[in-house]
């Protein structure tokens, strides 16, 4: 080890790099900072002339783990490398880095542009192997003892986690008491608040349900400060969905204390920077789990519940995961249904015009390319009346009770929501209350603060006024109490339930929830070649059912003739033309597929579509169309045009039907003699030779 820095050390700048690990440091621990400003005067003492010397201390309050946040330490590692430094002066090791890379780092590049090492304990060259080395370990055992506080540290909140004790900032509804165990929020209104949110939650299974509530009812939802000046303040707002969700995805509110349910995770940016993220552990990796460690709002088996409820509820969750909330749609098993052929949940397409017609669809092994058709695919109504109609008579039996519950249910949720409007109308008097008491208690004469605080009186009565106005306004809107005519009338309604199920004031939404407080889910198992399915239904108690039904024909089949029918046509198709069919059907009273009479097209398709052939019913002294025409070596127009004019005599059984034509030996002698005169009649050649060969 060198004792002092050579003349061509000091012909280069000294630079002095200061460093501590945070702000806080740098407020309390002065000492540390004094010590590294004043390697300023070592350096001079070594000869470094005062003007040669460079204060590097921007990075004070930055951890020395890595190099991407620290400007100071990148500009000492970039002048070393470009061989402008002299030497580095440090306190220590760990104040030049704590991460062994950036330490490495620096000392090759020290050691290769000669650049020296100065801290309190010598002066090193890192060319030198024996320094080299000694410098190495020193990056090491400052690297090492940083593991070793981090694992004190975190060992000692993870003994105290472990027993409960260890204190962090409780969600709202919860506080610590004078003793510092967990306790409900003294506040009555805060704890409705919360209660009402696990109940309309239990009661939708949808957290934007919760939200539309406290909407529509108008109802805050509070959130405490933690830290500051405001620390502990109780502030009253609309409730959100994300608010939602972290109330119902947190332990605490089921009695249990939880440590380690997220960790710091590291990865790179595009510009090459460590990034620390949040990534929330599944449970059987939570550290610490305490059950009933606390009064709780909701049990252990409900949270879970709830859990699966949401992640039931997400759309972008596991293909196999059925959606659990209830939607508005008309199809009613939307989310409970599951396919018996791949297992994964069967979703509703609407079809049609407008999309009104839904089906019932599972389309993952076509899309997997292991089937060229869908797994399943079945209007909605098939089934749906099918469920609706085993729904109904599984709660005719106990129609009344489900009623009078009913009743109970709205009544209680009722008197809830005036409870929490009742406490919020207490919360506004008792700020009115307390402001006008400021107000009195001030001097008059003092109008700077008496002002202010007359203004603050005015504020809070007329923030009372508004939500007195908003509580008359929501009673007269929604009418907090059943009389007992209105209870009469749900009764009178229990007893026909049907009706009440059909009615067009009863939304698809509540049909399906009603489903799901029935239903677990239902495995629908099609077949094909008989036309049928099977519905395997699980219900919630645990019991298991299977319905089969029967599918509908297709289409084709529906517009299909039966084989009886068919029959009928070439029996008499044998002496009757289409038009004499249809009418021998009608007069029957014999309908199509649609029941609607049978036409001459309807007995036209039969005979195409079965190869029935037209009656044959000409004479043998007939001639057909192409006869006559090869007879007088005419074009089949020639010979229509003397069907038309009436030259020739016909006979014909009905529109469609060939000609059957009739001529004696002197009408074909006056046609021979007429084609033969005529200049405007082509003659066919081939009839031509056939004439001149004695076909006449």
């Amino acid at each position: 080890m060198n004792l002092k820095p050579q003349d061509h050390h000091k012909e280069k700048p000294a630079y002095i790099y200061l460093r501590q690990s945070t702000m806080g440091q740098v407020r309390h621990h002065r000492e540390s900072t004094e010590r590294q400003y004043a390697l300023r005067n070592k350096a001079l003492e070594l000869g470094w002339r005062p003007e040669m010397i460079t204060m590097l201390d921007g990075d004070l309050g930055l951890s020395g783990t890595q190099s991407t946040n620290r400007e100071d330490f990148k500009t000492l590692v970039a002048d070393v490398s470009m061989a402008k430094v002299g030497a580095v002066f440090a306190l220590e090791a760990s104040r030049l880095s704590r991460s062994s890379t950036d330490w490495h780092r620096l000392l090759e590049l020290c050691s290769i542009t000669g650049t020296l090492i100065i801290d309190e304990d010598g002066c090193y060259d890192p060319s030198d192997f024996n320094d080299q080395l000694l410098l190495g370990l020193k990056g090491t055992m400052s690297q090492a003892e940083l593991h070793f506080i981090r694992a004190r540290l975190q060992g000692g909140k993870l003994n105290k986690a472990k027993k409960g004790e260890l204190r962090f900032p409780l969600p709202v509804g919860l506080c610590y008491d004078d003793t510092n165990r967990v306790i409900l929020d003294l506040d009555e209104e805060v704890r409705g608040a919360v209660r009402l949110l696990f109940d309309i939650f239990k009661e939708t299974g949808s957290a934007y349900a919760v939200v539309q509530h406290f909407g529509r009812n108008n109802l805050r939802f509070p959130k405490r400060a933690y830290g500051g000046a405001w620390n502990g303040k109780l502030f009253w707002g609309p409730l959100t969905h994300a608010r939602v969700l972290g109330v119902l995805k947190n332990p605490s509110y089921s009695g249990v204390y939880v440590y380690g349910r997220y960790k710091y995770k590291k990865s790179l940016s595009n510009e090459g920077k460590i990034r620390f993220n949040i990534v929330k552990l599944p449970m059987p990796l939570w550290k610490v789990t305490i059950k009933d460690h606390h009064e709780a709002y909701i049990s252990w088996d409900e949270y879970i519940e709830n859990q699966k409820t949401l992640e039931r509820n997400r759309t972008n969750g596991e293909e196999t995961m059925l959606s659990g909330a209830a939607r508005e749609g008309l199809a009613l098993l939307q989310g409970l249904l599951i396919c018996g052929t791949c297992g994964r949940g069967v979703y509703v397409r609407y079809t049609g015009n407008r999309g009104i017609y839904p089906c019932y669809q599972c389309t993952w092994r076509k899309r997997d390319g292991l089937s060229r058709t869908y797994c399943v695919s079945i209007r909605c109504d098939i089934i749906d009346n099918v469920i609706t109609k085993r729904i109904l008579e599984v709660l005719e039996p106990t129609q009344i009770d489900i009623a009078i519950k009913a009743v109970e249910e709205l009544e209680r949720r009722n008197s809830t929501i005036d409870r929490q409007w009742q406490m919020k109308i207490q919360r506004a008097e008792y700020e009115a209350q307390l402001a006008q008491r400021r107000y009195e208690e001030v001097d008059p004469s003092n109008r700077l603060v008496a002002g202010t605080l007359e203004k603050r009186w005015n504020d809070a009565l007329i923030e009372l006024d508004q939500i007195g106005k908003q509580y008359t306004k929501y009673k007269e809107k929604q009418g907090l109490t059943f009389s007992q005519e209105q209870k009469a009338k749900v009764l009178s309604l229990a007893k026909n339930l049907p009706r009440l199920w059909n009615a067009s004031s009863t939304k698809a939404r509540d049909r399906k929830r009603i489903l799901r407080l029935l239903i677990k889910d239902i495995t629908i198992e099609k077949r094909n070649g008989d036309r049928k399915a099977i519905l395997h239904i699980r219900w919630q108690g645990g019991a298991t059912e299977d319905i089969e039904i029967e599918m509908p024909p297709k289409i084709m089949d529906k517009q299909r003739f039966p084989e009886e029918f068919v029959q009928r046509v070439k029996l008499l198709a044998k002496d009757h033309s289409d038009k004499q069919i249809a009418e021998v059907f009608n007069k029957e009273g014999l309908k199509n597929t649609e029941g609607k009479p049978l036409t001459v097209d309807s007995i036209k398709w039969i005979r195409y579509k079965h190869s029935i052939p037209s009656p044959q019913l000409k004479h043998p002294e007939e001639l057909t169309v192409r006869q006559v025409a090869e007879r007088f070596g005419v074009s089949h127009h020639v010979v229509y045009y003397w069907i038309e004019r009436k030259i020739i005599k016909t006979r014909r059984l009905d529109n469609g039907y060939p000609y059957w034509i009739m001529i004696n030996p002197d009408q074909e002698q006056k046609l021979s003699q007429w084609v033969k005169n005529s200049t405007r009649i082509s003659r066919n050649s081939e009839s031509l030779k056939h004439t001149e060969g004695g076909a006449l």
